[in-house]
């Protein structure tokens, strides 16, 4: 059997899609309404999250638990009309699975025990098996994708490479990436020694989500933007392309979203990926990043000799914006809108906020947000 009826096997033990809006888009198919889901849709904004995870007792013995990671993705679909729900979990799991000691400060966010500084660091990194030490995601995505009925699809994810690297590296979050960018310039073959382990490891790791129920995935580049051009290529995109790649051989039929914050200046460079999606935050307008796509399209086509497919975007509302008034917030999704089917388009385009909603962010102007855009006449 190959990769493909493999997939198509696995995703056929699970109830018809109801709501495929969201895929129609993404493969430039007509649509009735944009769709619509948020980065961190699951999260602290929401007092029954909150709740759910007290019960649990921390982030990770949340993650961890089927049942509870199940009801924690299904909130926001019980609140809002998304046409997607996302698997409860973190980037972060790969280097906790490897065995870098994963803790959480309060008030300042992921750390590991034991950063990778050393060869000898990266040399005791062990082979990821996500059935094993990661089974318990693996779990919780079959349970999720039972629970949703085919309500709508499910998205599985995993950091990027050059993300997960320098958290490895930094231990922890960095403002300036001392260790990681150090070793960049004074030691990149160290840096590409790990950057290829955390590859491999990803490619296995959304593989296997796959497997257990996932319909699309998304690939969050979150620190991408924090490097310089040439090192974006090198350091980043390069892993990125052997991911998708990868992943498009092994399962043809599912989608993949690349998103890297503070990437608009790379689409050109992104462009050359297997990548469905690319996603955009909010410093980017959507009417540029059309007219950058579709002229890297037209040079790749004559670079491969091939027809090259066009990118769908993703995005790209500041998350801020959720703090304004309901007046202001229609007001600007009204204008990300306009912006994103400026070109006559009338698909091809999943509206999503520029990077995760915040947990200050008021519930209700969440709905706001989601219904704005689903009102929104094409």
């Amino acid at each position: 059997m190959s990769a493909s009826d493999n997939s198509n096997s696995i995703q056929q033990e699970f109830a018809p899609l109801k709501n495929d809006r969201l895929l129609r888009a993404l493969r430039f198919e007509t649509i009735d309404t944009t769709p619509v889901w948020m980065m961190r849709q699951a999260g602290r904004y929401l007092p029954e999250y909150k709740a759910t995870r007290a019960e649990a007792g921390d982030f990770m013995s949340l993650c961890k638990d089927t049942d509870r990671a199940t009801e924690v993705t299904l909130q926001p679909l019980r609140r809002y009309d998304l046409d997607a729900a996302i698997l409860f979990s973190d980037i972060l799991t790969i280097p906790d699975a490897m065995g870098l000691g994963l803790y959480f400060e309060t008030g300042e966010g992921p750390k590991f025990k034991h950063p990778i500084r050393t060869q000898a660091d990266l040399d005791r990194l062990p082979l990821l098996e996500p059935n094993d030490s990661l089974d318990y995601v693996m779990r919780a995505v079959t349970s999720i994708r039972k629970a949703l009925n085919g309500q709508v699809p499910l998205f599985g994810f995993s950091g990027s490479p050059w993300t997960l690297a320098t958290y490895m590296i930094e231990g922890g979050s960095s403002k300036d990436y001392r260790y990681t960018k150090g070793f960049l310039y004074s030691n990149p073959e160290f840096l590409h020694q790990l950057l290829d382990k955390l590859a491999t490891a990803v490619i296995d790791y959304l593989d296997a989500q796959v497997v257990a129920g996932a319909q699309i995935l998304q690939i969050f580049d979150s620190w991408g933007g924090a490097l310089g051009h040439r090192q974006f290529i090198d350091f980043s995109h390069a892993y990125n392309k052997r991911i998708v790649a990868e992943l498009k051989v092994r399962h043809p039929q599912i989608p993949v979203v690349l998103f890297t914050k503070g990437g608009g200046l790379w689409l050109d460079v992104q462009a050359d990926s297997e990548a469905n999606v690319l996603g955009l935050d909010w410093t980017m307008p959507i009417d540029r990043a059309r007219q950058v796509l579709n002229e890297s399209q037209r040079q790749l086509t004559k670079q491969y000799k091939k027809i090259q497919s066009s990118k769908a975007i993703q995005g790209n509302l500041d998350p801020a914006t959720l703090y304004g008034s309901p007046a202001t917030i229609r007001a600007e999704v009204n204008a990300m809108l306009d912006s994103a089917y400026a070109g006559g388009e009338k698909t091809g385009y999943i509206a999503n906020l520029g990077h995760g909603i915040t947990q200050w962010v008021n519930p209700d102007n969440a709905k706001v947000f989601i219904d704005a855009v689903h009102d929104y006449k094409i």
